[in-house]
């Protein structure tokens, strides 16, 4: 009878949580459709694998195709795991090799020889690329104007270091980080060498079939290859899936669909982007702060502050998608929406 009684009291419990989360979640209903995020399309938000709260506010609903812009990066980065499992390709291997119809290539330099799988997926290869800097040679606007991108980036100069420029060396992790979209788009047609199939045939078949995915829409380079890059379409749900992929160690209802000794090797630190944020394998880590707590997370992240958060400890996964692509400071907007009003409407353990 006692354990009855437990077990109803533990079940009321639960209830009342989870009435009282619902309750915390209405305010970030209102905020947003207040505009105080200005245009967040969609939130989804799970503890312990279970969705707690899932919104959309725009006219596509629960079935549109969410341009995240370069969220898409990460998911390249998830097949580059999933070919090295099968033996296709190694994370300390040269990339040259694999474009021998690309050779010569301009600004050869034994340094640009010895670019590696691992050098693309922490964006810290020695080639002069970076889209935070308008004059970078290796901006994306200007790989965008060119039809072969990959040659776009095997053609770039060796990158200088100034004083005022740490060289790897001199940086945590020993690697220079510089955000550069052209070297996460030479992934797809790498991966197409290294497997001899299309991305998108492999995508399917090695992330997105084993995770009920089933409405992909991929921007592809004017070459053919998709673009790993970024504007890879997919549902919200899905993009929480790929995050809860992530957080239960690459299993997904019982079956392991990513190794996850490489999904650990994944969310480690392997260089400094700036003071308080470190970058994985094409994941952002960064911890925030609430109340007197600190807390971790691990993102995939793309432009108008677009973002697929996993939180270890709290066992929770946040998706937040936006169409604030021309709104100033995006990723903050998106930073206080997840701070302010999503973490303190989970329910207690």
């Amino acid at each position: 009878m006692r354990s009855v009684f437990r077990y109803a009291i533990a079940v009321a419990s639960i209830v009342a949580a989870e009435s009282a989360a619902a309750a915390s979640f209405d305010a970030v209903t209102s905020e947003i459709k207040a505009g105080n995020f200005k245009q967040i399309t969609s939130v989804v938000v799970s503890r312990h694998g279970k969705v707690l709260y899932e919104q959309y506010f725009d006219g596509e609903g629960a079935e549109g195709l969410r341009n995240t812009r370069s969220v898409t990066k990460t998911v390249g980065g998830m097949l580059v795991g999933a070919a090295i499992e099968r033996k296709l390709l190694a994370v300390d291997a040269s990339v040259l090799p694999f474009f021998k119809d690309k050779l010569p290539i301009a600004n050869p330099d034994p340094r640009k020889d010895r670019i590696t799988v691992e050098d693309l997926l922490t964006m810290s290869s020695i080639v002069e690329c970076d889209d935070f800097n308008e004059f970078s040679r290796g901006h994306e606007e200007r790989m965008y104007l060119i039809e072969d991108w990959s040659r776009f980036y095997l053609d770039l100069p060796v990158r200088g270091f100034p004083e005022w420029t740490p060289p790897p060396d001199r940086q945590p992790y020993g690697r220079a980080f510089s955000y550069c979209t052209a070297g996460t788009a030479l992934i797809a047609p790498l991966l197409e060498r290294a497997t001899g199939r299309s991305v998108q045939d492999f995508a399917d078949e090695v992330l997105f079939k084993p995770l009920g995915i089933d409405k992909v829409k991929w921007q592809v380079q004017p070459l053919g290859p998709a673009m790993t890059g970024g504007s890879l379409g997919l549902r919200s749900r899905d993009l929480w899936k790929l995050g809860q992929l992530y957080l239960d160690g690459g299993k997904w209802a019982g079956k392991q669909v990513l190794p996850r000794a490489w999904i650990e090797r994944s969310i480690k630190p392997h260089a400094r982007v700036r003071e308080g944020v470190d970058y994985g394998y094409l994941w952002w880590l960064q911890p925030f702060t609430l109340g007197d707590k600190k807390v971790a997370t691990y993102a995939m992240s793309g432009m108008g502050g677009n973002k697929v958060y996993v939180l270890p400890e709290w066992d929770a996964v946040v998706v937040i998608t936006t169409t604030n692509f021309r709104v100033p400071g995006p990723h903050p907007l998106t930073e206080k929406l997840l701070t302010t009003l999503i973490l303190p409407a989970l329910p207690p353990d």
